[in-house]
């Protein structure tokens, strides 16, 4: 029985992110056939949440996805970035029917996911990971407290154990990588596409009401805003969280900026009120648009209050993926960080 693809990431971690957080992260995907259309094999990297370069089995090249990119890294880096991509496609397409095998499967589409980076907080804090998954399962995790792999298959359980014994040491690998590696490159990153990284676009906010019978649904959509993290709910008489039934899925616009609307049913009852309340990195006070009460026309704009707060929001990160690595990859990744080739990669995938 064939396995579905779409989606192929699943969210495996929420975390607060402050306002000021930047992050790198990169994710691989291979699957075992081309069922859906997808290339074998893709590896595509962010910069916050702006795509930076793409690979993809079908091209056989690693090409900039963004102007500030192509413009500030030179046709070397291009060709060795290519280099990488291509020992990872390798090694992917092995690897798959390596874990199907695990699996005992032999026929179906199946898919390796694999991401991982850093962030650099508000705060200059550092946080890295490393996350591993099959089939849109998570299928391992980076302790980064006790810098160990840990499984979440019974099949997982034979790479966690290579890659945690003395002699290979992937987690240290990683370790370096995250903590050092991977916050240089961000850092670079980041001065190449300051202009568009760091700018802020404010959200509009509309609110609407949709009356049944027995209840109220409430509407608030947040429109027009960059960068994408933002925090939006409705709020009870000015200290309940209403609880939403509908996932909070922040959409892009094709103007580059994003939307979200979140709805909660509710059923009123006298003196009770009823606010969306929305934080966003571009605004100094916190957004409070109240709804008025009932509308039968649906096209309630609501009252416009703001607040004085700290702007804390909340980003999702869809993670998963799997791979193996061999301990004659350490010494070729311990050049790299001693500084003998450059390199914003953690280190290259190798067959099980």
């Amino acid at each position: 029985m064939n396995v579905p693809l779409v989606p192929l990431l699943l969210t495996l971690w929420v975390s607060a992110v402050y306002s000021g957080s930047h992050s790198l992260r990169y994710y691989y995907t291979g699957v075992s056939d081309r069922a859906f259309g997808l290339p074998e094999f893709s590896a595509v990297g962010y910069v916050d949440d702006k795509q930076i370069d793409r690979y993809s089995s079908d091209t056989g090249r690693d090409e900039p996805a963004a102007q500030w990119m192509k413009e500030r890294e030179g046709p070397e880096y291009w060709e060795r970035e290519t280099q990488k991509r291509k020992g990872s496609e390798a090694v992917f397409k092995h690897n798959v029917k390596v874990a199907m095998d695990r699996f005992n499967q032999s026929l179906g589409t199946h898919s390796f996911q694999q991401m991982y980076g850093c962030e650099l907080r508000e705060d200059n804090s550092i946080r890295g990971y490393s996350q591993f998954g099959y089939d849109g399962r998570e299928f391992i995790a980076l302790d980064t407290e006790r810098w160990v792999f840990v499984p979440t298959e019974r099949e997982a359980q034979i790479s966690t154990q290579k890659w945690n014994s003395p002699e290979v040491n992937i987690p240290e690998i990683y370790k370096n990588y995250l903590q050092n590696l991977c916050i240089e490159w961000l850092n670079k990153y980041l001065s190449y596409g300051q202009v568009e990284l760091e700018r802020r676009v404010h959200p509009h906010v509309r609110i609407s009401d949709h009356q049944s019978d027995d209840a109220t649904e409430l509407r608030c959509q947040a429109y027009g805003f960059y960068p994408r993290e933002i925090d939006v709910k409705w709020v009870k008489n000015g200290r309940d969280e209403v609880h939403s039934e509908a996932a909070k899925e922040i959409l892009p616009n094709p103007d580059g900026s994003y939307q979200l609307r979140v709805t909660a049913e509710v059923t009123p009852s006298e003196g009770d009120s009823y606010a969306c309340h929305v934080e966003h990195s571009s605004l100094k006070e916190k957004l409070i648009v109240v709804w008025p009460g009932p509308n039968k026309d649906g096209n309630n704009m609501g009252i416009i209050i703001a607040v004085v707060v700290a702007a804390v929001v909340v980003i999702v990160a869809a993670v998963v993926g799997f791979v193996f690595y061999k301990k004659r990859n350490k010494k070729a990744y311990m050049k790299t960080a001693s500084g003998e080739t450059a390199s914003n990669e953690s280190a290259d995938s190798v067959k099980a």
